[in-house]
């Protein structure tokens, strides 16, 4: 059975002249419906946009949905006089406090969380996998645990924070831990352990609702998907389709451990916190922890070993050959984040990273290293 996933980006709203984030979400949004109806939306923090795929059962529709609605909010944002820009967080602009959206929700929000707030000015992607039933995708949940700092190290894409280079290759993971439910989910023993804990997080005022159950895996609380939301958003439709190929492979690779009644592994909380932190600040070159033994190994070598662990199920889907080259694209260029970098020492200019992340119309590239995956060989 090919699972079916879907595709949920944030894109920040840019002025043209300065490239910084100013609060014009709503209005490009506004505009943007007239394309994508409810699959553009605003979000809490006035300068950011959303905009989601239907769900999809191969990565070619997938592609062409990413292009398509990446095409209608770029041309919805240049209609309104402003760009969007792919970053996870934003590169220039005056953001704490952030503005925020109007709405009885978000208020309440900035009233139970405060001054967290300030730094959800932030960029992601979230990748749902439809599941059979939430009892699977909590157990999913377990089996795709060891693999969450991996794929941060692949989606890292966001080194600067409001005109300063944070040394770090993905500080929007850093800027989220803060909350009191986000980072790795848990292990769970059971569906009934799961709706437990989310109970008494709901009681005791840690959880606004449960649209703020911020763990980077999660059952949907209103689709039949398991959700996973850990990725800065991507620079590039074919890095998004890469992220979300390498999610579905994963989630079916599980799920068929599930079904088979296998463990799921358990690494220790302390352990997988650590392969976190190394993965965010270093992205895809540095060290990162082997969160099965503990020892320490090159992130470039976790990369592998996790397309390893995949390939079944990317051969059954016929993806195989797409995700290998896009990875090798990846390990051969770097990350967002070292693209990001890469743009600013050409001249040392931040509004140069901006630019290098907008959005365009179709007929351009996003960014400025930029080549299409089928012209690297398979690893």
């Amino acid at each position: 059975m090919i699972l079916r996933i879907g595709v949920e980006e944030e894109y920040f709203v840019v002025a043209p002249g300065s490239r910084k984030v100013v609060a014009r979400g709503g209005a490009v949004v506004r505009r943007a419906a007239a394309e994508l109806g409810d699959r553009a939306s605003t979000e809490m923090i006035a300068c950011l946009a959303e905009a989601k795929t239907a769900p999809c059962d191969d990565l070619d529709k997938l592609d062409e949905q990413i292009r398509d609605m990446r095409a209608a909010m770029a041309r919805a944002a240049e209609r309104e006089g402003v760009r969007l820009a792919a970053t996870g967080t934003p590169v220039l602009g005056e953001v704490l406090p952030p503005p925020i959206s109007a709405g009885a929700r978000y208020a309440e929000g900035l009233a139970t969380y405060r001054a967290l707030d300030d730094e959800q000015c932030i960029c992601s992607c979230h990748v749902h996998v439809e599941m059979p039933d939430r009892a699977q995708a909590v157990q999913v949940s377990n089996h795709l645990r060891p693999w969450l700092p991996t794929l941060m190290a692949m989606a890292a894409n966001s080194p600067y924070w409001a005109g300063r280079d944070t040394g770090y290759a993905c500080w929007r993971v850093m800027a989220w831990s803060r909350w009191p439910v986000a980072g790795p989910p848990p292990f769970f023993e059971s569906l009934q352990h799961f709706e437990d804990l989310v109970g008494t997080l709901l009681r005791c005022g840690a959880l606004l609702d449960v649209g703020t159950l911020f763990w980077d895996v999660r059952p949907s609380s209103h689709l039949p998907t398991v959700e996973v939301r850990l990725g800065d958003v991507a620079p590039t439709a074919d890095e998004a389709v890469l992220f979300a190929a390498l999610i579905r492979a994963l989630v079916q690779v599980s799920l068929t451990a599930v079904e088979e009644g296998s463990a799921p592994p358990n690494p220790s909380p302390e352990i997988l916190r650590a392969a976190y932190w190394l993965a965010a600040r270093d992205g895809l070159s540095g060290g990162g922890i082997d969160v099965f033994t503990g020892r320490p190994v090159p992130q470039r070598r976790l990369v592998e070993d996790l397309v390893a662990h995949v390939r079944p199920a990317l051969s059954d889907s016929g993806d195989l050959e797409r995700v290998a080259a896009g990875v090798r694209f990846l390990l051969d260029h770097g990350t967002g984040a070292d693209r990001q970098r890469a743009a600013y020492r050409r001249r040392e200019l931040l509004s140069d990273v901006v630019d290098a992340m907008l959005l365009r119309p179709p007929g351009n590239r996003i960014g400025r290293v930029h080549a299409s995956f089928s012209a690297y060989p398979s690893p």
